[in-house]
């Protein structure tokens, strides 16, 4: 059963409407991650599930109630701000407390709570001190823990990780990856960052100019996007978008993709994609990750479909635990991503591997996902 279910909201302001039809669902204990642009949406949608902005119409139940029309203090939800928004003149102990002192909360009760909670995020030896002795890591966790003293049916957080640095970034990811394992309570999470998504979400909802291009699982958001803005948008880096001619022969299926100034490159079409025999003579988008397109050595043993061509590579990139390389397909450019060791070099031919498996084709009019 949904926990928390969002049904045909909409939201206007005026003539201008910003959420259109959004419909979507999470089970008691599910980690939805809210991603896309700026300006799609995403903290809309958040703010009307936290009851500070009103729905032109629609419905959001949580655990079977509809709190559509409720202000944010009957919803038993609790939102991390971007911002922190801690009290300054107070100390840690007194921001993470003063929810609980407003509704009357026994002391005894309230230290509990507080040490409880300190001792989770790894904070209890900063209990004494105020927000500006703090560094922006180290206020996100005090705003969590304002947050979690709640103890809520919904957490909301908006963009909570967005004003830290690089690596403070990865580190709280791994704080909030591990008190959701550790608690199990419901997460809404609004970020632009598509690793983030990736990485912490158990379904992802992808919104573009307030309408919901794709929600499910990670995997099936990343391996099999809807249209083309989820192939592009989702995946670091992106997905090689590419334009080809399906061809019909009596071995099967192919693709054909330009290839500089040699012949053009001919591929075979995986089984699963038969969907794809009504364009035959016709152009589509040819999509495939740069995992999928590597040296062959690096290629995975248990695909089903590998096929390998030989490529100008223009651009080598090391990365450490990968290299990059850049060639060119379908008239536009295209990252692989090869082995740390692969011996490869700019300006040579290099032989590459095509993992067919992960391929899938879109509608160049459309741009929906037809295989």
């Amino acid at each position: 059963m949904s926990f928390l279910k969002i049904s045909h909201l909409r939201k206007s302001y005026g003539a201008l409407e910003i959420l259109k039809d959004i419909n979507l669902e999470i089970e008691e204990g599910g980690f939805l991650v809210l991603v896309g642009p700026s300006g799609c949406g995403k903290s809309t949608l958040l703010n009307t599930i936290a009851g500070l902005e009103p729905i032109t119409s629609g419905e959001i139940a949580i655990n079977g109630r509809d709190v559509a029309g409720l202000p944010p203090s009957k919803r038993d939800i609790a939102m991390v701000f971007q911002s922190y928004a801690l009290y300054p003149n107070m100390t840690v102990a007194g921001n993470i407390a003063f929810g609980m002192e407003i509704r009357g909360v026994p002391k005894p009760e309230r230290d509990k709570a507080i040490a409880e909670v300190a001792d989770m995020l790894q904070i209890r030896h900063l209990l004494d001190r105020k927000p500006s002795q703090l560094s922006g890591g180290q206020r996100q966790r005090v705003a969590m823990g304002r947050a979690l003293v709640r103890n809520p049916q919904v957490f909301l957080f908006d963009e909570p990780l967005s004003n830290l640095d690089a690596k403070l970034r990865v580190d709280m990811r791994t704080e909030i990856k591990r008190l959701h394992n550790r608690m199990k309570t419901t997460i809404v999470y609004v970020t632009h960052d598509q690793i983030e998504a990736m990485t912490l979400a158990t379904k992802i909802a992808v919104l573009r100019d307030g309408v919901l291009q794709q929600f499910g699982s990670p995997a099936e958001i990343y391996n099999n996007p809807a249209n083309m803005f989820v192939a592009d948008f989702m995946g670091s880096p992106a997905m090689n978008l590419l334009t080809a001619e399906v061809q019909k022969t009596e071995a099967g299926l192919s693709i054909s993709l330009a290839r500089g100034s040699g012949a053009p490159l001919s591929l075979p079409v995986a089984p699963g994609k038969e969907a794809l025999a009504a364009h035959a003579g016709k152009q589509v988008v040819f999509g495939i990750r740069p995992e999928a397109l590597t040296d062959p050595d690096g290629s995975d043993r248990n695909a089903r479909t590998i096929a390998e061509g030989d490529c100008l590579i223009e651009v080598v990139e090391p990365a450490g635990s990968d290299t990059f390389a850049v060639t060119k397909l379908g008239s536009k450019e295209v990252v692989c991503r090869l082995r740390a060791d692969a011996r490869i070099e700019a300006g040579q031919t290099a032989r590459l591997a095509f993992n067919l498996d992960k391929a899938v084709f879109f509608d160049p009019a459309t741009q929906a996902r037809i295989a």
